[in-house]
């Protein structure tokens, strides 16, 4: 057994021990004593971004103890003349130098080994000294040690190698409260490569393989806390290579930039690098260092090559610095207006996330869903992937286009796209034994895990599907052209499902199809149980991992792919946006190819609007009695939370099945993507009746927003045509849409899906972008309060640093829609529980007041999408792109059960067992390698909930695309 996997088992034996002996010691208590609560034990944590006269304070409240916190003040004091502005996620009140912190309703209980966050604004002259006598309860709290700070020195970020030859690395580490370093650990992503107990820590390495590497440092304390350093991309060449400090550089009309280089390795004799342009925008020039000399004593020392833009034009180029017997640098200089700052930020941030060393894509170029592995969200691990970040690359290369003229890189991530996320036929191999009169046989949704399996019911009538026959009709063939959501691109799990193969198995690499949600709305992501979507039994139990979630006589081997529908419909977005932007350079032909493929995609995302077993939309209750849908009347016309289709893998005797989803969500529309589809001609679907959907469907969204849109503006949660997913009964009273039953948190329930401000950002700014293209008095009504409300609940500080919301809490409903005459909703109402500095959803937000003021002339909206721009760039920049540092206390569940039946067992490739026993952690024990995991153990041993800072390929490039969005409309 590994050394992690060891001290993991033995912790877990303990616990198990604790837990047996606890219970004879309560059994023998007579009575004769009252029972009391085990002393209350705590501690805080206390960090600041101070900019000298003012500073925000970020406090982490742990219960150290045995028992719940049930409501809980703090209170510290200052030594200086800190004085409170205001504060959140609590009431805050300051006397003298004393401060108080009374809990907020949301944040109320703090669970034994749990931690909570508040946080305030405080204004101050002369010295800052941090506070150390914090009280919870009137009881003393420990402040919380803090981890070493560890920074990877050497290599530089971006730094090339030839193979063969010595990679230095380098750290330094510095412990807190007296601690001292214990031994500096450095990692190849997650592969150690050795150990230094001393300092100076450092370590030559010279076998890693040509290829790009992601390094880190990780520093241990005499403490038992443990802090690692942010990545350091690097490259390591076939041989000898010119190496350029950027693969992109902005250069603004009439002005110099410059970019430098090096060799990778020491030569034997001088050799002279040549700069040039070989291709592109002529406007661009080698103006100094086109001819560089390296001797063997400054090869590693960096000179300048230096790029001058003419007066007037804009337009890319490619320039190339080469060397005999070496292989070339290559950057790609931009010329851009010369007012167009922004435009510059987006390639900067551009080439940070391009860059290969940078470690946001995969050999194969697909991007990551963050460069950090160790992180749990929708996906379950880093180097997993989604169709949104799939998207947000068509997006970001659209973007691109538009600013340098190259539309080569959007038309490649199309490709990649479809060559990695949209299953191939053999992916989806019986189609053509699917049967629309009979899309799919009924299974219930059932409340919770514990429940499942579900118990097919072939007895309850489904629809017709209406859109089948005329999609193989226009595009002469029975597949899907649709992605799939989930994807193990580095094959960690071991399914090998690789697009055009059913689980090849450990031996093989790249980008494997997963699945992970199955088991209804309160199965969190702590909970679910990873499965491939080509399930042949090879892994699992002895009906593979089917029979954890539906409950049958039989079980064939079988394929299912599910989509999300807001990532397809931003690629449609993206591809309109690309459109758009080519034709304006006289370069449509360019794109055109590409563009019909995302008509196509537009034209199988209908499957989204319809319910999941294709029964009539409105009022439809009781499985049986709701009526069967005979074509249209089963769409409701607006994007649901999945649709999915699946089949045998045998196919000579194979059946195949479709369903959509009964479940629409505020935050999944997409009214630019509805209005491209049916109104901009080269985005016309080819089927017969997919134009007029979408036409239909961009008036029905509009309406979804005006019907959810509270009092105070912010967008409630959503509708479902089947209450509980099994078209149970609503409670009493509960208001419609169209028929549909409002639902403030639709499909998921843990976390709520509508509380997470990033909804809000994502879909307004899909409104916003329609309101700009079109006027349209519908979309600016909605966005003129949705704007008030979220401009209200913003702070941005002198420093440019900002907050702004972040979870959401909702009470009453709508009225029942009524088209003719909508109601106020005056018993809809939202408020803003604790507030974020999250950079991806404040670049998503800034999208949207971006689009928004260039149409309105709001001139609020468009001085605070310049603020947050400026505040993530002036503050958050490191050398990997834009990030934060996020305080992540839902990792105590690591250790969450994964409901599995009793008697049920199998294996996961890996060969993790899979029984009634198992954990989230148990079934992945990979994560027990990860270089971050002793922040993980530490904190599941009661230590202080750990901070990460994560690099998410959407956020970053969310960020780049407000740059973007910024230069073309208000600069």
């Amino acid at each position: 057994m590994p050394p992690r996997r060891r001290r993991r088992a033995v912790r877990r034996l303990w616990t198990a021990l604790v837990a047996a002996l606890a219970l004879p010691l309560t059994m023998l208590s007579t009575g004769s004593t009252p029972a009391r609560a085990a002393a209350l034990q705590c501690s805080v944590d206390y960090k600041t971004n101070d900019w000298g006269s003012g500073f925000t304070a970020d406090l982490t409240i742990t219960n150290r103890g045995t028992d719940p916190i049930s409501g809980w003040t703090l209170t510290y004091g200052y030594a200086g003349n800190q004085r409170l502005t205001n504060g959140w996620n609590g009431t805050w009140s300051q006397s003298g130098q004393s401060v108080t912190v009374q809990n907020a309703p949301h944040n109320a209980s703090i669970a034994a080994g749990a931690a909570v966050s508040t946080g305030a604004q405080f204004t101050y002259s002369g010295s800052n000294a941090a506070p150390t006598n914090f009280a919870i309860n009137g009881t003393t709290c420990a402040g919380a040690h803090q981890p070493p700070i560890t920074v990877l020195t050497s290599p530089t970020a971006g730094a090339v190698y030839s193979q063969g030859n010595a990679i230095p690395l380098a750290a330094t580490a510095a412990a807190a409260d007296n601690a001292t370093i214990l031994k500096v650990e450095f990692y190849d992503d997650t592969t150690l490569l050795g150990t230094d107990t001393s300092a100076p820590y450092s370590l030559s390495v010279s076998s890693l393989t040509v290829g790009s590497h992601s390094l880190v440092a990780k520093a241990y304390d005499s403490l038992g806390a443990s802090g690692t350093s942010t990545p350091v991309g690097i490259t390591v060449a076939s041989g000898p290579a010119v190496v350029a400090s950027t693969n992109q550089l902005a250069v603004q009309q009439g002005r110099t930039g410059t970019y430098q280089v090096k060799l990778s390795t020491q030569p034997s004799s001088n050799v002279t690098v040549t700069s040039a342009r070989t291709s592109g925008n002529t406007g661009l020039t080698v103006t100094g260092g086109s001819s560089l000399t390296f001797t063997p004593s400054n090869w590693n020392t960096a000179q300048t090559v230096s790029i001058t833009a003419a007066s007037s034009g804009t337009g890319a180029a490619a320039f190339e610095s080469t060397a005999t017997g070496h292989a070339k640098a290559s950057v790609t200089v931009t010329q851009i207006a010369s007012t167009k700052l922004y435009d510059a930020r987006f390639l900067d941030l551009y080439g940070k996330i391009t860059n290969p060393a940078n470690g946001y894509f995969s050999p194969e170029g697909v991007p990551y869903h963050s460069v950090e592995t160790l992180i749990v969200e929708a996906p379950d691990h880093g180097h997993e992937t989604t169709s949104e970040a799939y998207s947000y690359l068509l997006w970001l290369q659209a973007m691109y286009g538009k600013v340098t003229g190259d539309w080569s890189k959007f038309n490649g991530a199309w490709e990649i796209m479809e060559k990695y996320m949209i299953p191939t036929h053999a992916d989806q191999p019986t189609n053509s034994f699917y049967t629309p009169s009979k899309p799919a046989t009924y299974a219930p949704e059932l409340d919770t895990p514990n429940e499942y399996p579900a118990r097919l019911d072939p007895s309850v009538s489904v629809g017709s599907d209406p859109i089948a026959a005329e999609l193989k009709s226009a595009y002469g063939t029975d597949d899907v052209y649709g992605m799939h959501w989930l994807q193990d691109v580095d094959n960690v799990y071991g399914y090998g499902n690789s697009p055009g193969k059913c689980e090849a198995g450990l031996a093989d690499t790249g980008p494997s199809y997963i699945n992970t949600f199955q088991r209804g709305a309160q199965e969190s992501v702590w909970e679910t149980v990873p499965q491939p979507t080509c399930d042949s039994f090879k892994y699992g139990g002895t009906n593979g991992y089917l029979d954890l979630f539906t409950g049958d006589s039989s079980y064939a081997r079988q394929w299912k792919f599910t989509n999300a529908p807001d990532a397809d419909a931003r690629a449609v977005q993206a591809a309109y946006w690309a459109d758009i932007w080519a034709e304006q350079q006289g370069k449509g032909s360019d794109v055109s190819a590409t563009v019909g493929k995302a008509a196509k995609m537009g034209d199988y995302l209908r499957y989204a609007m319809y319910d999941k077993y294709f029964k009539k939309i409105g009022n439809c209750v009781g499985p049986t009695t709701c009526a069967a849908g005979t074509g249209k009347d089963a769409s409701s016309y607006l994007l649901s939370w999945y649709y999915a289709w699946g089949g045998a893998t045998d196919t000579s005797a194979g059946w195949a099945w479709r369903i959509g989803s009964s479940h629409m969500h505020g935050g999944y529309q997409n009214p630019l993507a509805a209005y491209a589809l049916s109104s901009y001609a080269d985005l016309k679907p080819k089927s017969a009746t997919g134009q007029q959907d979408w036409a239909t469907s961009l008036d029905r969204q509009l309406e979804f927003y005006r019907w959810l849109q509270s009092s105070e503006g912010a967008i409630a949660g959503g509708a479902t045509n089947s209450w509980a997913g099994r078209y149970a009964t609503p409670p009493a009273g509960k208001s419609t849409f169209y028929g549909m039953y409002y639902d403030q948190q639709p499909v998921y329930h843990d976390p709520p899906s509508n509380q997470w401000f990033g909804f809000q950002a994502w879909s307004m700014e899909r409104v916003a972008e329609y309101y700009q293209q079109t006027g349209n008095a519908e979309a600016k009504a909605v966005l003129d309060k949705w704007v008030d409300w979220a401009l209200s609940e913003t702070t941005v500080n002198p420093d440019g640093t900002y907050q702004i919301p972040s979870t959401l809490q909702w009470s009453g409903q709508p009225d029942t829609w009524n088209a003719s005459s909508p109601g106020a909703n005056n018993g809809l109402h939202v408020t803003v529980a604790d507030y974020t500095n999250d950079v991806g959803v404040a670049a998503a937000y800034a999208k949207t007041l971006t689009y928004y003021a260039d149409r309105s002339g709001d001139s609020a909206a468009a001085a605070t999408a310049k603020a947050l721009l400026d505040g993530m760039w002036d503050n958050h920049q490191d050398a990997l792109g834009v990030a934060v540092p996020e305080t992540r206390s839902d990792y105590s569940r690591f250790d969450d059960g994964v409901y599995v039946p009793g008697g049920w067992s199998g294996t996961m490739p890996n060969g993790d067992v899979i029984n009634s026993s198992s954990t989230f952690d148990s079934i992945r024990s990979f994560y027990e390698d990860d270089p971050a995991w002793s922040k993980i153990e530490s904190y599941l041993a009661g230590g202080a909930a750990p901070s990460f800072t994560y690099h998410r390929f959407w956020a970053q490039a969310d960020i780049a695309l407000a740059m973007g969005s910024y230069a073309e409309l208000l600069e």
